[in-house]
C-alpha cells in the first residue's frame, strides 16, 4: 500500500472543504486528475474513503483512520520545514487556529495582532468552529491550536486559560424587557432575534441550547458583525444576545440596553488547547505563551 504526499494533502484538502472539486482546487490540481487519485486511493484500500453527508463531503471510518495518520505524517513534515525554514530569510512558519465566535471576534485581533508584529516570519491561519470541532482537530492534527470553552470535553489535550466570554441580551431601549436586571434563555424564544450567521459558531451554540430546552429561536434578520446586531437592535428591530465585550462598546449609548443572561452557561472560561506543548515548534510555542500571557513555558 503506498500513498505518496501529494494524495495524502488532496484527501485533507478535501475533506477541509468538504468537496473534491474545491479540494483538488485548493490542491492546484484538476478535477479529472483529483478524481483519478482518489479512485486510485480507494482501489488499493478496497473500501471507499468517503461519503455524502449532511455539510457536503466527509470521510468514512475508513477515510478517518486514513486522515489521521495523513496529518500526523504531513504535521511533522510541516513541523520540519518550519523549524529549517527558521533558519532561511524570508520564509514564514504557518500556525493553524481554530476558534470560536467570540475568541475570533473579541479576544483575538488584538493578541494576535500584537504577536504577528513581534513575530514577522510567522503567519496564523484562524478558523471560526464550534468547540466541539476544534477539539476534534487539534486531536487529529488539523489545527496546532484551539481556542474552546471549558464546557465541551477535551480529552488528551493540555489546556491553558485564556479568556472568559460572558454572553449578554441587548435589547432597545423601548423594549419590554428593558427594565429586566436578568432574564434567561427560556424566556426569549417568542420574541424574534437579530443574529450572526446562521452557520456561524455562535449561533449554532445558541440553537443547542435553545433546543435543550425544547424550544428553537426566531431571527428576522442575519448579519456578519456584533455591531451590526447592536446597531439594528437599537433601532428597535429585534432582540440579540452577543459577547458582553461587544456590548460594552455601545455601554452609554442612549438606545442600547444590556441584560444579564441568566443560564449558567452564558458565562464560558475560554481554554487554549493544544496536543503537547512541550514538543511544540517554537513559534507555536511562543503564540501559546503570548496566548497565555505566560513567559515560563
Amino acid at each position: 500500500m503506498r500513498f505518496d504526499l501529494v494524495d495524502l494533502r488532496l484527501f485533507l484538502h478535501i475533506l477541509d472543504t468538504g468537496s473534491i472539486t474545491h479540494g483538488a482546487a485548493r490542491a492546484n490540481m484538476s478535477l479529472p486528475s483529483a478524481s483519478a487519485r482518489l479512485r486510485g486511493m480507494e482501489d488499493t484500500l478496497g473500501m471507499p474513503l468517503l461519503e455524502r453527508g449532511r455539510r457536503g463531503i466527509e470521510s468514512t471510518p475508513t477515510g478517518d483512520t486514513l486522515a489521521h495518520h495523513a496529518r500526523l505524517v504531513l504535521g511533522q513534515i510541516d513541523r520540519m520545514q518550519g523549524e529549517l525554514g527558521e533558519h532561511q530569510e524570508g520564509r514564514k512558519a504557518c500556525i493553524r487556529l481554530w476558534t470560536n465566535t467570540a475568541a475570533i471576534t473579541e479576544f483575538l485581533p488584538s493578541a494576535i495582532g500584537a504577536f504577528l508584529r513581534d513575530h514577522p516570519n510567522v503567519q496564523v491561519d484562524l478558523k471560526e468552529r464550534q468547540s466541539s470541532e476544534t477539539i476534534k482537530a487539534v486531536l487529529t492534527g488539523a489545527a496546532e491550536l484551539g481556542i474552546v470553552s471549558d464546557a465541551v470535553e477535551h480529552g488528551a489535550l493540555q489546556t491553558l486559560p485564556f479568556a472568559v466570554d460572558k454572553l449578554v441580551l441587548v435589547t432597545s431601549r423601548d423594549d419590554a424587557l428593558a427594565t429586566r436586571r436578568r432574564v434567561a434563555l427560556v424566556e426569549l424564544t417568542q420574541r424574534e432575534f437579530i443574529g450572526l450567521a446562521a452557520d456561524s459558531a455562535l449561533q449554532t451554540y445558541l440553537g443547542e441550547r435553545a433546543l435543550l430546552a425544547g424550544r428553537t429561536l426566531g431571527f428576522r434578520a442575519n448579519v456578519r458583525t456584533f455591531d451590526g446586531v447592536c446597531r439594528m437592535v437599537e433601532q428597535g428591530a429585534g432582540i440579540g444576545i452577543v459577547p458582553a465585550t461587544a456590548a460594552k462598546r455601545y455601554r452609554g449609548t442612549p438606545g442600547i440596553r444590556t441584560i444579564e443572561l441568566s443560564d449558567p452557561w452564558a458565562t464560558r472560561r475560554l481554554l487554549i488547547c493544544m496536543r503537547d506543548l512541550q514538543t511544540m515548534p517554537r513559534a507555536e510555542k511562543a503564540l501559546v505563551r503570548h496566548l497565555a500571557g505566560l513567559a515560563d513555558i
